[in-house]
């Protein structure tokens, strides 16, 4: 495998992102023995949770995704964002039949960011290391780790993505660019998918499809550091698990996702499949109503129509402001970064940029709820190969 090759396979998941209770048989979510290639999500998976919230081997990318808005002690309102996705990069479908403690049938990649609303700043980082000892792992059904690889470079720590019961437990640290932070999650409603049997289709025809379920609000709380500050944090968080083989079909470059919070107990994801000329190509909804039931939309039934752009550093254009109607149930809302400038580039995978942010909701002037948008495929050389 040459470090192309595997820089375009960890460029394919970077994390759009993005997102029952019993336990699943193992067959259901590993690969028969020789298998040669990748599993392709169906809309009949048989889902077993807490299992499927680890790791499914044989299919060829997958992310755990969590974002959200967090408060310190003396704010009235949440004055941090943060982002942290661990991915699984599939390099083989099988094990390699030599013996070696370097045997890697996948990549572990990390993101993480956090923005300081108060003081403007957006700090990103990254890891990218092979799923092998003493660098990283995803844990088997069962143990309460999850995912985790070591924190970059000159940091003596890990970052760890952990099922608690009731949550996620998160922890990341990156001592160069000064951020880190470590939380506890609670879920607050019932899990969701993201379309009939958490199938999420990514086309009209074709096999472009995941498999995708969410917990759209999480009770959050923890410390954050940023800079020389440590802090105390709470607030309310977003999780995605998505994996697939073929998220994208071959027209696709990109897409904008929308997880917004609403004040009055409703959560709306949204996303945005787009082609070369930037058209939309496929479009996807859900809205989860307070009590966690989920109303599937189709295109037709909703809009997004961006009326701002922001430029970042090195000349990629996103759209910057929004406006987003679902006329069948009456919301008509104003989506708004809370800082411009939160876009993530990375230094381990040349080229590769996305823009991923906290933003505001308002209604009628009024604000009435918050959440995050994910802009990918924007600028040169940032197609993404799913």
């Amino acid at each position: 495998m040459t470090r192309v090759a595997v820089a375009a396979l960890a460029a394919g998941l970077v994390a759009w992102g993005a997102r029952a209770r019993q336990d699943t048989p193992a067959a259901a979510a590993q690969p028969a023995p020789g298998r040669a290639a990748w599993l392709a999500a169906r809309p009949d998976f048989a889902w077993r949770f807490p299992r499927d919230h680890w790791s499914h081997p044989g299919y060829r990318t997958e992310w755990w995704y969590f974002t959200g808005q967090l408060a310190g002690p003396a704010d009235s309102v949440a004055r941090f964002g943060y982002q942290f996705t661990i991915f699984r990069v599939g390099l083989l479908p099988d094990t390699p039949a030599w013996r070696s403690s370097w045997n890697a049938t996948d990549l572990v990649m990390g993101h993480a960011a956090v923005t300081d609303v108060r003081t403007g700043r957006h700090v990103f980082t990254e890891v990218l290391y092979r799923a092998v000892p003493l660098l990283g792992a995803f844990g088997g059904p069962g143990d309460p780790v999850l995912a985790w690889s070591l924190a970059p470079p000159g940091t003596p720590a890990r970052w760890t993505l952990a099922w608690n019961g009731a949550g996620f437990d998160i922890a990341m640290r990156d001592d160069q660019q000064a951020i880190a932070f470590a939380l506890a999650t609670r879920a607050t409603k019932p899990l969701v998918f993201q379309g009939p049997n958490g199938y999420s289709r990514k086309g009209a025809t074709g096999g472009a499809a995941s498999q995708y379920y969410s917990f759209t609000r999480l009770a959050t709380s923890g410390t954050l550091r940023v800079g020389a500050d440590t802090v105390t944090v709470r607030g309310e968080s977003w999780m995605d698990q998505e994996f697939g083989s073929n998220q994208l079909a071959g027209d696709q470059v990109g897409w904008d996702w929308f997880g917004l919070q609403l004040d009055d107990g409703r959560d709306l994801m949204l996303y945005v499949l787009r082609d070369s000329t930037g058209g939309a190509s496929h479009a996807k909804g859900t809205l989860v109503a307070p009590d966690g039931r989920a109303q599937w939309l189709e295109a037709a039934e909703f809009s997004v129509t961006a009326s701002a752009r922001w430029r970042g550093p090195t000349g990629t254009e996103y759209p910057a402001r929004w406006r987003v109607r679902v006329p069948l149930v009456g919301l008509d809302l104003a989506v708004e970064p809370r800082l411009a400038a939160q876009e993530n580039r990375s230094r381990l995978v040349p080229g590769l940029a996305y823009w991923e942010g906290a933003v505001d909701v308002r209604a009628g002037g009024r604000r009435t709820g918050r959440g995050y948008v994910e802009l990918t495929g924007y600028g040169a050389r940032t197609r993404l190969p799913l």
